[in-house]
């Protein structure tokens, strides 16, 4: 599936509360998409809000992603300690896409994980500080290549708020170093970028500055 990129879209941002996720939000909106934000609770955004408090409730996320074109999930575990939310937040997702008819999904992950899990100083250095947000992303990543979607996973490094949303540079093989990060302004202009015209269906590119 290919979008043409001056056709207006409905997009449902999973995680949408979060940091990345309102860099999702506002990116879309501001490039005249309609915005479908999924949140735990209301009031965070003044219009387009869908509640989704339990991310293990795909039923009630299927309501709430009918007439979306493109589902992005910027979901992530808060705080320290043991999280599935990922890995739940997307079993519910691929379930509650296939009962609304939604094939494109965008997923954010993290470089270091399943085959970039290696020996390199990012890899060891990103486990050494997060540890469980990591394997929740690397339970994920198998429930969405087994989906049947036509699926994106994009895999950055350190995410921060200090640079640009046109300062960055992607690839599947793209190196990743100790220092490597993306601003999330330039994470969600990518997102939203590889919804409008995609480039890496089925792919697990890589972004950083």
């Amino acid at each position: 599936m290919r979008q043409n990129v001056s056709q207006k879209m409905t997009v449902a941002v999973l995680g949408a509360s979060g940091a990345t996720g309102r860099q999702v939000v506002s990116t879309a909106r501001r490039r005249g998409h309609k915005v479908i934000a999924l949140v735990r609770r209301p009031g965070t955004f003044e219009t387009g809000e869908a509640l989704w408090p339990d991310v293990t409730d795909a039923s009630a996320l299927a309501g709430a992603l009918a007439g979306a074109d493109v589902v992005i999930s910027a979901l992530g575990g808060a705080g320290k300690g043991p999280t599935t939310v990922c890995t739940d937040g997307i079993r519910s997702a691929v379930t509650a896409m296939r009962s609304a008819g939604v094939t494109r999904l965008i997923a954010v992950s993290a470089h270091g994980v399943l085959e970039t899990h290696d020996k390199s100083l990012y890899s060891r250095a990103v486990w050494a500080g997060v540890a469980d947000r990591m394997r929740d992303k690397e339970t994920m990543e198998p429930l969405i290549t087994a989906s049947g979607l036509e699926w994106t996973i994009v895999r950055p490094p350190a995410l921060s708020d200090h640079d640009g949303a046109g300062d960055h540079r992607t690839g599947v093989d793209l190196p990743i170093r100790l220092w490597s990060s993306i601003g999330r302004a330039g994470l969600a202009a990518f997102l939203m970028d590889e919804a409008e015209s995609p480039r890496y269906v089925r792919a697990c590119p890589r972004i950083t500055r």
